[in-house]
């Protein structure tokens, strides 16, 4: 498994990069009143087919040429199943994906968050064209990031940029601690 719930997001934020998608949006809605954890991918990559959607969750099926197996969706589907929570993944072949994730917020296993702003970061460097969207809501707050948002403020600066990437990171961070605030 993965060491924290940030990199299986960001294993199913790859994919859909590597799909081809131009905008890819997560929603993170953490929940402390209702003790859940909800994230979901949704992007206008490629998609996939029926037949498709119904291997994904297995480690031995990718689409990748490099290795033979595929385990992003894998471990989160696994994670999910161990965490009290729930996994679906819908797709149309030539629209796009969505994948939704849920899990128990006071789960014994459940890993920690993780560093979601440098997670953000990866994503960027991935792809900087690919337009990222974050949506994390908690009981009391909501913050929301950008990445086209923050293309057109740099007027023609890349978003791999060193700075920028760190101050993207930063940003991100401390919006969610903002949104965190009387959460915990």
């Amino acid at each position: 498994m993965m060491q924290d719930l940030a990199m299986h997001m960001l294993e199913i934020l790859m994919n859909s990069i590597g799909a081809g998608a131009e905008k890819v949006v997560l929603s993170i809605r953490d929940s402390a009143a209702d003790n859940r954890i909800d994230m979901r991918v949704e992007d206008n990559g490629c998609g996939m087919s029926e037949e498709m959607v119904r291997k994904v969750t297995d480690p031995f099926t990718t689409s990748r040429k490099t290795r033979k197996v595929g385990l992003g969706v894998a471990f989160m589907k696994g994670l999910t199943e161990q965490c009290g929570g729930s996994f679906d993944i819908k797709s149309v072949l030539g629209e796009g994906t969505v994948v939704s994730a849920s899990v128990q917020r006071d789960h014994i296993d459940l890993p920690p968050m993780g560093d979601i702003g440098e997670m953000i970061m990866y994503a960027i460097q991935a792809n900087e064209n690919t337009d990222l969207e974050l949506y994390y809501t908690t009981d009391n707050d909501r913050f929301v990031f950008s990445s086209s948002e923050v293309r057109q403020q740099l007027e023609g600066i890349s978003l791999v940029e060193p700075d920028v990437l760190l101050w993207i990171k930063e940003y991100i961070n401390e919006g969610i601690t903002h949104a965190k605030e009387g959460v915990e």
